[in-house]
C-alpha cells in the first residue's frame, strides 16, 4: 500500500466483528475477550494516538493490518487522533492528517498509542499523558506499539501489569515503571485487555493478534499472506537484538573481538584464545570488557551462545544438537545458563514455543 505525503487512513470500509478464541502468545492467564462489538454490531473503532515525532511505521503497520482485514470482510473504522486534533509530523518528516482530538473522540473499541524515539529519552508531555488516559478510559482494548509503552506507563496504565517494549529501552521502561513487570524478550504481551508490543514491526504482530482475537485464525492468516508477513514469529526479540544488548564497543580492538565471537559463537573463545587475537594479555582484555561493556569476556561469549541456542531451539533442533551448535561444552552447561537466565530448562523453553506454533498451524 502506498501512502501520499499527507497520510489519512480510510475509515469508511464496512465490517463485522466476530469473537474468536484468543491467539496464542505471551498472555496472562486472566486475559479475557475485549469489549467493543459482536456479530452484526457497528464498526469496531480503532483509534491510534499520534503526535509530533511519532514513528510512521508504528502507525502505518498496524493500520494496514486492520485495513487489509476490512478488504477480507472485517469491519474496522481506523481513526487518527492527536492531543489537540492538530495534524502532526512523523519522525521522517511526513505530515500525518489527524481525524479528531482525544477529547472529542468517541469511545473506541481498540485504542493504540504509537511509539517514537523521543520518550525513552525525555519525560512524556502532560498533553500526551492526558490524551492516553482519556482514550483508555473510554475505550475497550488498550495497546501500545514499541515505545508507546512509555506513554501508557506515564499515564499509570501499566501499573501492576506485564508489558514489553523495544528491547533496546526495556531497561529504561522497567526503571520508570516500577509497578510494571517488563518482559524484554517478548514480541508482544497481553495482560487482560492491555497489550504492548516490541519494537517497530512488532506492531504488525500485535495487530494480527488483535484481528485474530476478533475474527479467528482463517481471516488473520489471509491478512498475513496478503501483507507477506508471518502469522506469528517464533522466539523473542533476542533473535533480532543479539548481540546488540547494550552499547557497542568504543575501541576498534574490542569490536574486533565481539565481531569474532558473533560470527562464530561455537568457536574456541577462551580468555587466552581471545587475548591472542589482539596480542594482549588476558588481564588487559578483561579490563577492556569491563570498561566498555560492563561484563567479562566469558559472560559475553555466554550471552551470544545463549541467544544462538534460543534461536536454534525455536527452529526445532534438539537440546543436545543445540548445545553443540551453539558452542556450549555440554548440554548440562547450557541447561544451567537457561535456568539462571529464564528459570526454565531448554526443553521447557522449546515446548513453550512449539506449542504456540502448533496452535497457530491449526
Amino acid at each position: 500500500m502506498c501512502y501520499e505525503w499527507t497520510v489519512r487512513p480510510s475509515s469508511t470500509l464496512p465490517t463485522t466483528r466476530c469473537p474468536a478464541p484468543p491467539r496464542s502468545g505471551h498472555e496472562s492467564p486472566e486475559s479475557g475477550q475485549a469489549d467493543g462489538g459482536g456479530v452484526g454490531s457497528a464498526a469496531h473503532r480503532v483509534a491510534i494516538l499520534v503526535y509530533d515525532g511519532v514513528k510512521l511505521l508504528d502507525v502505518a503497520g498496524p493500520a494496514e493490518v486492520f485495513a487489509e482485514a476490512n478488504r477480507l470482510g472485517a469491519d474496522y473504522k481506523i481513526v487518527l487522533v492527536s492531543p489537540t486534533g492538530a495534524d502532526v509530523t512523523s519522525s521522517i518528516g511526513i505530515r500525518i492528517a489527524v481525524d479528531a482530538a482525544a477529547t472529542t473522540e468517541p469511545a473506541p473499541g481498540t485504542f493504540l498509542v504509537a511509539g517514537a524515539d523521543l520518550y525513552p529519552r525525555t519525560p512524556v508531555p502532560r498533553d500526551l499523558v492526558e490524551a492516553a488516559r482519556t482514550l483508555a478510559v473510554r475505550g475497550g482494548r488498550v495497546a501500545s506499539i514499541c515505545t508507546g509503552a512509555f506513554i501508557l506507563g506515564a499515564a499509570g496504565l501499566l501499573d501492576g501489569k506485564r508489558a514489553t517494549t523495544h528491547w533496546k529501552v526495556a531497561h529504561e521502561l522497567a526503571a520508570r515503571c516500577r509497578a510494571t513487570r517488563v518482559e524484554p524478550d517478548a514480541i508482544y504481551v497481553r495482560d487482560g485487555t492491555t497489550y504492548t508490543s516490541a519494537g517497530v514491526t512488532a506492531g504488525i504482530d500485535l495487530a494480527l493478534a488483535l484481528v485474530e482475537e476478533d475474527h479467528g485464525p482463517d481471516l488473520t492468516r489471509d491478512v498475513a499472506r496478503a501483507l507477506v508477513v508471518y502469522l506469528q514469529r517464533s522466539g523473542g526479540q533476542s533473535q533480532f537484538s543479539a548481540p546488540l544488548q547494550g552499547p557497542p564497543p568504543r575501541s576498534p580492538a574490542l569490536r574486533k573481538i565481539t565481531d569474532l565471537v558473533t560470527a562464530n559463537p561455537a568457536g574456541k573463545h577462551s580468555l587466552g584464545e581471545l587475548a591472542k587475537h589482539l596480542n594482549v594479555s588476558p588481564r588487559h582484555l578483561t579490563r577492556l570488557f569491563r570498561d566498555e561493556l560492563s561484563t567479562t569476556p566469558a559472560r559475553y561469549v555466554e550471552m551470544i551462545r545463549f541467544d544462538m541456542a534460543k534461536a536454534l531451539l525455536d527452529q526445532g533442533h534438539t537440546a543436545t544438537q543445540t548445545a553443540s551448535l551453539a558452542g556450549f561444552p555440554s548440554y548440562e552447561s547450557m541447561r544451567r545458563v537457561f535456568v539462571r537466565k529464564l528459570s526454565i530448562s531448554p526443553a521447557a523453553y522449546q515446548r513453550r514455543f512449539s506449542t504456540a506454533r502448533r496452535a497457530n498451524a491449526g
